[in-house]
């Protein structure tokens, strides 16, 4: 086994601190970033909140069309901004906000495709910009569901949206170019890794097109980072196995060789479209899987509309970095199937029915006092079906709370 790097020795370890709730956005390193980010008791720190992946199914681009009707802001028709809506007073208040975009963005008027080859309407990223996000990974099981082509538009769309991005690239001298931001005078990196391609492979051409899972790739990218100056590498990665809660033997095993073998102060987990745990591996935060941040699949199962967004306090102590970890449920909610009367017009919905898919800061909606019995039931349901899948692994000893206490 390759030994690892002296993590106590390094500029970049993290230290316990009290959660920061910092409003600073981030910026290019070399950018207008607050030097001046001093809190007590600590050095520098700063935020970062992340969250699952984003697949846009059509029964989504539908509420995105209606929405946009309703509120007469949508761009080609479609306003994803109610739907995500929920999330964006905890996304907006982090230093640096990281979404996972899985899928492959069309062109705004369509058309449009699902599984296995998603297409999705780029619109979306007008709204993940609008939340509160500032990078997107977007190394994933899909990134080459419609060829270069389709990374090329996906990138140029986060462009125009004024998002960031690393994972997939459009030539090779992207891809050897290391993302660094300044957030809040801190040099974070973002590296994003993907375990493979479903059907599809790199073409021989392009090897560069999407990075790929291998602990040998991840150290060059990581040292890559160091070099051109990076105090803080945080890795995006899309692995395990979809649908089950519990992190795969492989995961363990490749959490466990990160922890280890690399100088990586935060390992950030996509793709099982379900909660997975949060561990703590020798100083080292893993979070196997966020879950879906949004989606609709064909079947939903509950689980795979619980989401969560990982808070991530980084403070600076004597030359040295500490993290603070906590989570926040989400939930997508998703109306029942319309019922139709004897004469054939739909029914009206019962009381406490969900009219629109919307996605909810879970805690947040507890919070309201016009939530019925039925209402109340599904959100604490889904907060606590969370929280016990956090915490499975023991990561309470390691001081892993939820933002927000589950309201009484």
């Amino acid at each position: 086994m390759t030994r690892r790097r002296n993590r106590r020795t390094l500029p970049t370890l993290l230290a316990p601190l009290t959660l920061v709730a910092a409003l600073s956005g981030c910026g290019l390193v070399g950018g207008d970033g607050d030097s001046d980010s001093t809190s007590k008791g600590g050095g520098r720190s700063f935020t970062v909140a992340a969250a699952g992946d984003i697949l846009i199914h059509p029964q989504l681009i539908e509420q995105a069309t209606a929405d946009a009707k309703e509120t007469g802001r949508g761009v080609d028709g479609l306003d994803f901004g109610p739907l995500m809506a929920g999330i964006k007073p905890v996304i907006s208040k982090a230093d640096l906000g990281i979404c996972h975009m899985e899928p492959v963005m069309g062109k705004p008027k369509g058309p449009f495709e699902s599984y296995p080859n998603f297409l999705i309407p780029p619109q979306i990223a007008g709204t993940i910009k609008d939340i509160g996000y500032d990078t997107c990974s977007t190394a994933s099981n899909h990134s080459i569901d419609h060829g270069y082509a389709g990374v090329k538009r996906t990138l140029d769309t986060l462009d125009s949206a004024g998002l960031k991005h690393t994972g997939s690239f459009r030539t090779e001298k992207d891809a050897l170019t290391p993302l660094i931001m300044d957030v809040k005078g801190v040099k974070v990196a973002q590296i994003s890794f993907a375990f493979g391609f479903n059907a599809h492979e790199l073409p021989k051409d392009k090897p560069w097109l999407v990075n790929q899972n291998d602990l040998g790739r991840i150290r060059t990218a990581e040292k890559r980072a160091r070099s051109a100056g990076a105090e803080v590498v945080i890795l995006s990665i899309h692995w395990g196995r979809e649908h089950h809660p519990n992190p795969s033997t492989p995961q363990l095993k490749f959490a466990r060789q990160l922890a280890r073998e690399t100088g990586i102060d935060l390992v950030i987990g996509h793709h099982a479209h379900v909660v997975q745990p949060m561990e703590k591996v020798d100083g080292t935060w893993i979070v196997y899987g966020l879950g879906n941040q949004v989606a609709r699949h064909d079947v939903p199962t509950g689980l795979t509309e619980e989401g969560v967004i990982g808070w991530f306090t980084f403070t600076e102590h004597g030359g040295k970095w500490d993290v603070e970890a906590r989570y926040e449920p989400t939930l997508v909610e998703i109306p029942p199937d319309p019922e139709a009367t004897e004469d054939g017009t739909p029914a009206e919905p019962a009381k406490g029915d969900v009219k629109n898919y919307r996605l909810v800061d879970v805690a947040a909606e507890l919070k309201r006092d016009d939530l019925s019995d039925q209402e109340r039931s599904r959100l604490r349901l889904a907060f606590e079906r969370t929280e016990g899948t956090m915490l499975n692994r023991g990561a309470a000893k390691d001081g892993l709370k939820p933002l927000t206490e589950l309201p009484g």
